[in-house]
């Protein structure tokens, strides 16, 4: 991967993509395994927003079930298991424990749910079609008060009637997951440049030729042309369109999360509740607690977490494990992101967009009628984490119908990412271990999870110089050489690029400023950063961990 938009702009490519999140990162990939030219543009660093602040799960949609969207449930559960075996080490089997309680409604109770999760199960019929076993998902089962209280001991057990167990998956890094994408992508050839906004579409009338780039980096202008212009903005897809005749509209919904200490130890926690389900996740030795689900009605680029929505899940989860007693000092970390939802056209002003159906939309922007027809332009808008994948598909075929090219069929469902090539993660894990006796084996097993078959080019780094094997932060298994091979070879350009998106160090919370300013030593060497410099990336990093009044 490298950054160089003067030379993307030097030709004119198939595809121009606008957006770096997630989907971006799919249809990049697909379009250039294909063999299409590729340009993506980001303007922020790449998973910046939504894509970073997910519940981190890949799953099948089990709530869906509620307004019937069986086609989007077996949907995602097939895709759930592409992720699966394409890249073992960042998605993994996960239990979800869902208590029952007497005296609920009929819709909630043990039966019911049950019911439901049969139904799941059988959509979900290839769940052990995969090679490795320890990847294999069982089937739901059911759970007496007795079985459930040994699980989870401190459930309160006034109206407990016991609980159902199913399972479906969680990704150990979102961004390292579409980085992954993004790295296969520019392997096949696709050109790569975050920090570059799309300040307008470029137009002759109708058609749109490309679009117009901002280098935010050297505050340059470049014109970017294209036969194809893929706007993957997610929750800013509509602004790209602005003054434009279209009729697209996009619906955000505020996703919130936090991050405290352990709550559970290897299951999650599902409980049902007001405006949707809250989770209770372990995460990295923690638990991840979310997520609201609320529209959100401002501009994108203003969206924060406040002290209200913090306060909110503080509240969902006294409701529901009072046991925990959790205060505002208990969040070690919190986040949030704007899903984009595709418009159902209604006016309903529920501040609650939990039961909005999270199905994709690829608008070819030629077909529309006659007053807003524009040539050369196609949206993705919608969609969830889990279903990326299959939606870059779709918008890949349709560009390849639109170019008339006859292109090879996808092959991303099958192909692993870049550091995925693992029969069985837990077997590879002790492969390294007994390879590499000089080297500590958690740090070992942290970068096989973060790096897969790639975590050699981690080690050769640690065996040029071996003080990069050691931790930034005490009790933080981030090490030196993560924080170089970031700026080599996966395109970070800022220290929060470094923290949040190409290792986990900021990811639990603040790791202190002693470990933010080792590892803005670490880049301002090669990136020619003074002393004011790095202290003002530091200052970049610290304002992220402060919430809105």
């Amino acid at each position: 991967m490298r950054r160089d938009l003067p030379r993307t702009c030097a030709k004119v490519h198939d595809l121009v993509i606008v957006g770096g999140g997630v989907t971006g990162a799919c249809i990049a990939r697909d379009a250039a395994l294909r063999g299409l030219s590729v340009a993506l543009i980001e303007k922020q660093d790449f998973s910046h927003a939504t894509s970073a602040a997910s519940s981190k799960l890949i799953h099948g949609g089990l709530r869906y079930l509620k307004k019937l969207e069986v086609g989007l449930i077996r949907e995602s559960l097939r895709e759930r298991r592409m992720w699966l075996r394409t890249a073992p080490h960042l998605v993994y089997p996960l239990a979800m424990l869902l208590p029952t309680h007497r005296g609920r409604s009929r819709s909630e109770g043990k039966p019911m749910l049950r019911a439901g999760l049969s139904i799941y199960d059988l959509l979900a019929f290839d769940r052990t079609w995969l090679a490795d076993p320890d990847q294999r998902l069982p089937g739901h089962r059911s759970l007496d008060i007795r079985e459930t209280l040994a699980l989870q001991p401190d459930l309160p057990a006034d109206d407990l009637s016991g609980a159902i167990v199913y399972h479906d998956c969680q990704m150990f890094s979102p961004e390292r997951l579409a980085l992954e994408c993004l790295l296969s992508a520019a392997a096949a050839g696709a050109e790569l440049c975050n920090y570059t906004l799309a300040e307008g579409l470029l137009r002759d009338g109708s058609q749109v030729l490309g679009v117009r780039a901002r280098d935010l980096l050297t505050n340059t202008t470049h014109e970017l042309r294209a036969r194809l212009v893929i706007n993957a903005a997610g929750p800013w897809a509509d602004l790209l369109l602005a003054g434009l005749p279209t009729s697209q509209r996009v619906v955000r919904s505020k996703g919130v999360h936090i991050i405290t200490r352990a709550l559970t130890t290897g299951h999650a926690i599902t409980f049902a509740g007001k405006h949707g389900h809250l989770f209770l996740l372990p995460w990295r030795g923690h638990t991840l607690i979310g997520t609201t689900d609320e529209a959100y009605e401002g501009a994108p680029d203003d969206f924060r977490v406040t002290e209200a929505d913090i306060a909110s899940l503080l509240a969902s989860v006294h409701e529901h494990l009072p046991s925990a007693r959790l205060t505002r000092a208990d969040v070690l970390h919190f986040y949030g992101g704007l899903r984009p939802l595709v418009s159902d056209g209604s006016d309903d002003s529920d501040a609650s967009t939990y039961d909005a159906s999270r199905r994709a939309e690829v608008h070819d922007h030629a077909h529309a009628d006659a007053d807003h027809a524009m040539s050369g332009l196609i949206s993705a808008i919608g969609g969830k984490w889990t279903t990326s994948r299959h939606l870059a598909e779709q918008v890949v075929d349709l560009a390849a119908r639109k170019l008339e090219r006859r292109l090879p069929a996808c092959s991303t469902a099958t192909t692993p990412l870049p550091g995925g090539a693992i029969a069985n993660f837990r077997r590879f894990v002790a492969d390294q271990v007994q390879r590499h006796p000089g080297h500590d084996p958690a740090m070992l097993e942290h970068l096989a999870r973060n790096y897969g078959t790639r975590m050699g080019e981690l080690l050769h780094i640690i065996d040029a110089d071996p003080n990069l094997a050691r931790p930034l932060a005490e009790g933080l298994p981030e090490i030196g050489a993560q924080v170089v091979h970031a700026l080599r070879c996966e395109m970070a350009v800022a220290l929060p690029d470094v923290v949040f998106r190409r290792t986990g160090l900021g990811t639990l919370g603040n790791p202190g400023e002693a470990a933010l300013s080792g590892a803005a030593r670490l880049m301002g060497g090669p990136l020619g950063w003074d002393r004011a410099e790095r202290m003002r990336q530091v200052e970049r990093v610290l304002d992220t961990y402060g919430a809105a009044p």
